[in-house]
């Protein structure tokens, strides 16, 4: 039988770098306002040859993990969190191209300490021009998933898309099926006790599926907006929108089958796969 491990109550921030840019930069200096304590970050690089991991790096509170190839976000992400010590008790995932609002993470820390249950936590996330982020959302049913991946470009405001991002809902602390990726603050032992990301999805859905593992396991997403941030977004994938378009229906097509398994499944499997395929023609014809 594995010993369970015991952690600290430090405060880990994991940080998954492809060619982040000045972003980082910018990252860093707005944690420093966002909480209290002394924080350490893990860069976990995807082998970015811009320099940005390495001038990080030179800040006394930051260590570089050099995978030496792009493994994917969850995977390095596992990476990094596997740099810190059992000192660190709370791990934040984070993309570098967001910007903190001035004692955020104290925020999300403060909510921590509310939900004794709670596994992950999501702050209040906003775009360069305010507009929130449905970053709490509910898990992709079959009819959910399919509807807004079929309708979700085309009628933004379909049922499907809204009950799925939960856009009516209003930014108060609540339960959520799954929290974004770009920014989470994970208890350890809820992390560790599923294994982390799934090494299996190479982008997206890596967040979907860590969340609903987490709530299988008996753990909590809690949407934490009295906490907030700001995403710039899309800096490492803007130069790849076709590879990451096709990265995001292979990872869509791989929750939905781990999840819908036996034959009775297979014909509409078939049909989701053959429905993302042409979605991703159309998509990158368009683009």
């Amino acid at each position: 039988m594995t010993e369970q491990r015991t952690y600290g109550d430090r405060v880990g921030i994991v940080t998954v770098t492809y060619f982040a840019g000045d972003t980082l930069e910018k990252f860093l200096d707005t944690l420093e306002k966002a909480t209290e304590r002394d924080v350490h970050v893990v860069v976990a690089d995807n082998a970015s040859t811009d320099g940005a991991p390495e001038r990080a790096a030179e800040r006394e509170n930051v260590t570089l993990v050099s995978i030496g190839e792009n493994v994917g976000y969850g995977t390095a992400a596992n990476r990094g969190a596997a740099a810190l010590d059992d000192s660190y008790g709370w791990i934040v995932v984070v993309n570098p191209d967001l910007e903190w609002e001035p004692g955020a993470l104290d925020a999300l820390l403060e909510v921590a300490g509310r939900w004794p249950r709670g596994g992950a936590f999501g702050p209040l996330i906003h775009d360069l021009d305010g507009t929130v982020y449905p970053s709490a959302r509910l898990l992709p049913s079959f009819g959910r998933g399919i509807g807004h991946a079929a309708f979700g470009k085309i009628w933004p405001g379909n049922p499907w898309t809204r009950e799925y991002r939960q856009e009516n809902a209003a930014p108060a602390e609540r339960v959520s099926g799954w929290l974004s990726g770009s920014c989470q603050l994970l208890r350890r032992e809820a992390f560790d006790s599923v294994g982390g990301f799934d090494p299996r999805y190479f982008m997206y859905f890596e967040d979907v599926d860590l969340g609903d593992r987490l709530a299988k396991a008996g753990w909590l997403n809690v949407y934490a907006p009295s906490a907030g941030v700001m995403h710039i977004g899309g800096h490492s994938t803007a130069q790849a929108s076709a590879k990451m378009l096709r990265a995001h229906h292979a990872s869509a097509y791989r929750y939905l089958a781990d999840r819908h398994r036996g034959l009775r499944w297979k014909p509409v499997l078939a049909a989701v796969k053959l429905g993302l395929a042409l979605r991703v023609k159309l998509e990158t014809r368009r683009g």
